[in-house]
């Protein structure tokens, strides 16, 4: 589970992130991402809707998800605001395969990593 500190509470907060943060669309999920001043820890916030399906597979999705940003977290990125929104095709998908799109995502916005610790790896097309 993600710590309070790393958690995205406030309406205001996502409506914020979602309106002015960089989007980044992927096969399962749509991420908006934000910078926070340096030396701040990385927020997520989780948005899976009832298109998702049934109470159950949101609720599994929203928990790999956040699985997936607390891998990221202990991994060391930080200065970063995230919110993920969950597509339908999300249901279906694998832990492994949403934590790989979350990665490419923060990857691709280039999110701030603290030093030490050791980042989970995410293959990125430049590094094919």
């Amino acid at each position: 589970m993600l710590a309070k500190a790393n958690r995205i509470t406030s309406a205001d907060d996502y409506r914020f992130i979602v309106r002015r943060g960089a989007k980044v669309a992927g096969a399962h999920t749509v991420s908006y991402i934000r910078s926070r001043e340096a030396g701040s820890d990385a927020r997520f916030g989780f948005i899976v809707s009832k298109k998702v399906g049934s109470a159950v597979r949101r609720n599994l999705v929203r928990r790999r998800l956040k699985a997936a940003g607390r891998e990221f977290v202990d991994g060391g990125a930080s200065a970063v605001d995230v919110v993920v929104r969950a597509l339908p095709t999300a249901s279906a998908a694998g832990f492994a395969e949403l934590r790989d799109e979350l990665g490419e995502a923060l990857a691709s916005r280039g999110a701030r990593r603290r030093t030490g610790g050791a980042a989970p790896t995410v293959a990125r097309a430049e590094d094919l």
